[in-house]
């Protein structure tokens, strides 16, 4: 038998798995680990495409979603089967997903009833300001004492009232009792436990409390804040524990495997991370998101911050808060460079020119393409590149995107560093971008501290499959610190002196105002604007003279 077989036939012997469901703003993937060692045994990826129907605008096929999964999942047990390892061994599956994407279907047919809204879309501004102008003082922090969140474009009670207000169907089915709002988890678990035939219709405290609707002190649904935005609490999923049995898979190769553990994607991974201490924060550098742990009680932030549910795992197991800072641009920022500037053709492509010069040359980039979110959640904002100088070049601007995500996070930790009291003396870090070494020095540089990479980069479906296989009826991962495996990582130390990482953010921070209040309605200055076309056409009979000697 050679050594291929050998480790195949050996593998039979590997006692309990447990998978997760990894649902992202880009792609959908389903994993299986092992839940003694903590091993990825496998996993498949299916890219999943947005549309933009008008500027602003970012949406998804809810049924394009969920046939992503089902693909995944099918594919995943293939390669475990060519893998020689016996699927019947997966004891429990849990959910991760994007956060605050809104969806609303209706539970006689099981359709969709619209695409589902992306976290990132920005249509309902104007509902936004609608709800602030008729807060007290204009105070869009005016729910901030229940929900640990501002009023703003982010969260899904406004992309649902904007649902309920613009789209027919929507509004025919809450009349007639029909509708069903969620998140991606809702409409998943809904969807795999039988849909119209019975489906699960939950969600768990982490994603309830990213809605507006969710009362993170009583953890439930808050009639006073669903009469605020006006929406029927008939329509809202039943709020669960991150980890517990909330009903059986209904077909695919994982019939009858129970679904077992929920928790939206920045909580997962928290929890994959290992973060169970008070204090402990981690960053995910797909888009800027800083997450720091507060067990028992929740802080709420006097410096732009939200308040979230870190988690809870288990019916009767306490919740978990956190800090938390969130910036929608970073990994963006590449896709910008690649698709919309094409100065570079590939992610890696990024790190070799910012490396080729070391510098930024002066030049500040901040990509405010959607707004400020925190610690600013300014939408007027919009993105700027200042500091040029004609010898400013591609590789400067390069650097200068790395240093921008840098920056971000260098703002929200010093935010909750006010907040909190605790200073880190270390950031965990997870996410797409973890893999630009340079990008991870850069972070150490502008931090002044420490930055730990895990050298198994799949956190987020580890947390999932960690809150799935330690529910109670499942009971195959034990979360008890003694039990856990230890997390293997890569240290990334600070290499420049303090002065000079202050220099650079103070600059960053003066560019961060010039990109303030940029998207306005007021009125154009008539005298201002007759006052620089004389002085262009000025410039132009100059130019123009002195061509002609």
């Amino acid at each position: 038998m050679n050594g291929t077989m050998a480790a195949s036939s050996n593998r039979i012997m590997l006692g309990p798995l447990v998978a997760a469901i990894d649902q992202g703003t880009s792609s959908t993937r389903f994993l299986v680990f092992n839940a003694k060692t903590a091993e990825l045994l496998s996993h498949h990826q299916v890219e999943i495409k947005q549309s933009f129907p008008k500027e602003g605008w970012v949406e998804e096929d809810p049924k394009e979603i969920l046939q992503s999964v089902y693909e995944c999942m099918d594919r995943t047990c293939e390669k475990l089967t060519q893998l020689n390892i016996d699927i019947s061994n997966i004891k429990a599956i849990g959910v991760t997903n994007q956060r605050e994407t809104t969806l609303v279907w209706d539970k006689e047919t099981g359709e969709p009833l619209y695409n589902a809204i992306v976290w990132l879309d920005l249509r309902t501004q104007s509902t936004v300001e609608r709800l602030i102008n008729k807060t007290p003082g204009r105070n869009k922090n005016h729910l901030k004492h229940k929900t640990g969140l501002p009023i703003s474009t982010y969260f899904s009670a406004v992309k649902l009232r904007w649902l309920m207000d613009n789209v027919e169907k929507v509004h025919e089915a809450v009349l007639s009792h029909r509708a069903m709002f969620g998140t991606v988890d809702s409409w998943l678990i809904w969807c795999l436990t039988g849909g119209k035939k019975g489906g699960v219709h939950c969600t768990d405290v982490t994603n309830a409390s990213r809605t507006m609707l969710f009362n993170i002190h009583t953890m439930d649904w808050d009639p006073e804040l669903c009469k605020y935005f006006d929406i029927p609490m008939e329509i809202l999923p039943k709020v669960r524990s991150s980890s517990e049995i909330y009903g059986l898979m209904k077909s695919g190769p994982l019939t009858g495997v129970p679904i077992s553990g929920c928790l939206g994607d920045q909580s997962a991974a928290l929890v994959g991370q290992m973060c169970f201490k008070d204090g402990q924060a981690k960053n995910t550098y797909d888009f800027v998101l800083l997450i720091c742990l507060f067990s028992s009680y929740p802080v709420v932030s006097d410096h732009g911050l939200l308040t979230t549910v870190a988690y809870k795992l288990g019916r009767d197991k306490p919740a978990c808060y956190a800090l938390e800072g969130s910036v929608a641009i970073a990994g963006a920022v590449v896709r910008w460079l690649k698709d919309n500037l094409g100065i570079i053709q590939t992610s890696t492509e990024l790190e070799e020119l910012a490396a080729d010069v070391g510098t930024s040359y002066g030049c500040y980039f901040v990509p405010a393409f959607s707004g400020l979110y925190a610690p600013y959640w300014e939408p007027s904002a919009r993105g700027i590149i200042c500091g040029l100088t004609q010898f400013t070049n591609r590789s400067h601007l390069a650097f200068a995107a790395l240093e921008a995500v840098c920056f971000q996070t260098r703002e929200i930790l010093d935010a909750m560093n006010q907040d909190s009291g605790i200073h880190l003396s270390q950031l965990q870090v997870d996410g797409g971008m973890t893999s630009n070494r340079l990008l991870m020095q850069l972070q150490a540089d502008i931090l002044c501290i420490p930055v730990v990479k895990p050298s198994m980069p799949e956190t987020t479906a580890l947390g999932a499959a960690m809150a799935a296989g330690a529910a109670e009826g499942v009971s195959v991962w034990s979360l008890n610190p003694e039990d856990l495996t230890e997390v293997t990582s890569e240290k990334f130390e600070p290499q420049i002196n303090p002065e000079e990482s202050e220099l650079r953010y103070a600059r960053w921070k003066k560019a961060v105002q010039r990109a303030m209040n940029w998207e306005t309605t007021e009125p154009v200055n008539n005298g201002n604007a007759a006052t620089t076309l004389a002085l262009l056409a000025g410039y132009m009979l100059i130019a123009d003279s002195g061509s002609q000697k």
